[in-house]
């Protein structure tokens, strides 16, 4: 596929090559790790001050050293991989109060606790989930798909169902989806539905087609509405479905062409 001579690639003793074009930006030698698929930038950063890490056979502790060009080759000491590591692509039915991250400063579950024993390789979370919220969330360690997947633009619509502590009216929808302006940012849905209703409560199926720090949550709570419950339940035609909560499953080859039909992925 396309793009392959550019990108980062791990040698099966370990060591990866980095861009060989001389007009290329520069990039950290964390990211490069990261973005290799091999591991967490955090972990990346570790590996690099520990000393594990040679660049042209030299030992470089700084994880924002710069690769920009020549051929330069990387190198992580008792790291066994793959020419280029195997892309994995999977979905998780995000459980209430994980977080969305690697490590937590705080000390947290956060959502890898749902791949513990898996032997999956490092994969990063596709966008994310807050804490209080659940449902689909997506992951993989092929960065061109996942930036696919997370263009504002040419990304596919997510699905949400919410659960807000008020019984809502049209015209209160219909404000809703027009949407509102706060701290200079126009927040809106493409679509807002009323799902079913109580006496003090309601389900809404909102859809983004853009994504925005808490947007769902900003956005309600400027027409004084506040959320019981936030699900992701799909994202673009792949739907959460019956998967359990906790639970994760592969991607089928269709379900991840669909979602980002022209990625430029590599295998």
């Amino acid at each position: 596929m396309g793009g392959k001579a550019s990108r980062p690639g791990v040698s099966r003793k370990g060591a990866v090559a980095a861009s060989d074009r001389s007009t290329a930006p520069r990039h950290g030698l964390a990211r490069v790790l990261s973005k290799a698929g091999l591991c967490s930038r955090t972990e990346a950063a570790n590996w690099i001050r520990s000393g594990r890490v040679l660049v042209e056979g030299r030992v470089v502790r700084d994880p924002e050293y710069p690769l920009h060009d020549g051929m330069r080759r990387v190198r992580v000491e008792g790291l066994q991989a793959e020419a280029s590591p195997q892309r994995q692509y999977l979905m998780l039915n995000k459980p209430r109060g994980l977080v969305t991250t690697a490590r937590d400063e705080q000390g947290r579950d956060t959502v890898y606790r749902c791949f513990e024993g898996a032997g999956l390789p490092w994969l990063a979370p596709v966008g994310r989930l807050d804490k209080a919220s659940e449902g689909l969330l997506l992951f993989s360690n092929d960065p061109q798909w996942a930036a696919a997947i997370l263009d504002p633009e040419r990304g596919p619509d997510k699905t949400y169902h919410v659960q807000i502590d008020r019984v809502p009216d049209p015209a209160w929808l219909a404000a809703l989806k027009a949407g509102v302006h706060e701290d200079g940012e126009h927040l809106r849905a493409k679509s807002v539905a009323l799902l079913r209703s109580g006496e003090r409560n309601a389900w809404l199926e909102i859809i983004l087609d853009e994504g925005r720090n808490r947007q769902i949550r900003r956005l309600l709570a400027a027409f004084d509405a506040g959320v019981l419950r936030l699900v992701r339940v799909a994202i673009g035609e792949l739907s959460l479905g019956t998967l359990e909560k906790g639970r994760w499953r592969p991607l089928e080859t269709g379900e991840r062409d669909a979602l980002a039909p022209a990625s430029g992925r590599e295998g």
